[in-house]
């Protein structure tokens, strides 16, 4: 009689662990934001050695190109002055220049190694640690120290820093994802990067030209940066024609343009869209976040994966909850 009694009880509590994606949940792809932007200079070796350092599955970065087509880690397409000082150690006044009309000798007149004191960006990450001579690294170079640390497992979600807006900003798209797969295919780190890009068109590239390689949508609909746009009459010129009033819902946008990741801003990301992705075969991952509560919420969800700031955050929790990564 007591077995009888138990066998539902388990049953009940198994369902609901599925329902919140607890059960399924026992390895996580934990990546470290643009290094460990939280802890380190973002993009930078020193961040991304950090990152390693702390365990991360996987190294987030942005990749730009320079004017003599070198591929260099930088989240922006120019110059930021809250994170760049010129060759007389002076924080830049305005943006700029664009990366892609400097070349890479030029750029390493730059230094990026301390965020400008006063600045929203520092107020936003008071715990970083300043490393003076920093430069803005080749892809190259991260690929050669991760060699030389020897760590053959860490993987890299490189994304392209491309924008219809801006075309002058960059190479197109399809020369872009030609560029990288180059850096990529040299190296032989096929089987261990990730191209992601908000800018969709050059994943569609990439899925042209190195069929199999995994390929992350990326998502937001901020007042920022809306590469959606539901709400367009005319639609959007970031999603490589296909469009939301199509298809009706993000998850199968995405699916549709053959991707094998979606990556959201994590805000918004619910637990229904989770389970939507993954019926479709998509794994979701969840960008950007560093808060502990947060983390946890998501690791409710089901997702697959978590991309932050603070690794070292995010190493806590999944330990506190017996996932690995």
């Amino acid at each position: 009689m007591r077995c009888r009694l138990l066998s539902p009880i388990l049953g009940l509590l198994l369902g609901l662990m599925l329902a919140s994606g607890l059960a399924a949940q026992t390895r996580i792809d934990l990546q470290g934001h643009r290094g460990a932007r939280g802890l380190f200079p973002e993009n930078t070796l020193p961040a991304f050695e950090r990152a390693m350092a702390l365990g991360v599955t996987t190294l987030e970065l942005d990749v730009v190109s320079t004017q003599d087509g070198v591929l260099v880690i930088s989240h922006d397409p120019a110059l930021n002055p809250d994170l760049t000082r010129d060759s007389q150690g002076k924080f830049l006044a305005t943006p700029g220049p664009d990366i892609v009309r400097l070349s890479w000798a030029q750029l390493q007149a730059y230094d990026v190694g301390q965020i400008k004191p006063g600045s929203r960006y520092a107020r936003s990450f008071p715990d970083q640690t300043s490393v003076e001579g920093t430069r803005i690294p080749r892809l190259q170079d991260l690929f050669d120290r991760v060699k030389a640390m020897g760590n053959p497992k860490v993987q890299f979600a490189i994304e392209t820093k491309i924008t219809p807006t801006r075309p002058e900003q960059t190479p197109d798209p399809e020369s872009f994802a030609r560029q990288l797969l180059k850096v990529i295919q040299d190296n032989q780190m096929q089987a261990r990067v990730q191209i992601q890009s908000f800018d969709w068109r050059t994943l569609q590239a990439v899925q042209r030209l190195a069929p199999g390689l995994p390929t992350v949508y990326l998502t937001a609909q901020l007042p920022t940066l809306d590469n959606i746009m539901a709400r367009s009459d005319v639609g959007s010129a970031w999603t490589a024609g296909f469009q939301h009033a199509t298809y009706g819902s993000i998850p199968r946008m995405v699916h549709a343009a053959g991707g094998s990741h979606w990556s959201s801003f994590w805000r918004e990301l619910s637990a229904a869209q989770v389970k939507e992705a993954h019926a479709l075969g998509l794994k979701v991952l969840a960008w950007t976040v560093n808060e502990r509560q947060a983390m946890n919420d998501l690791l409710d969800m089901g997702v697959d994966g978590l991309i932050t700031d603070r690794p070292d955050v995010a190493v806590e929790v999944l330990r506190a909850r017996g996932i690995a990564w």
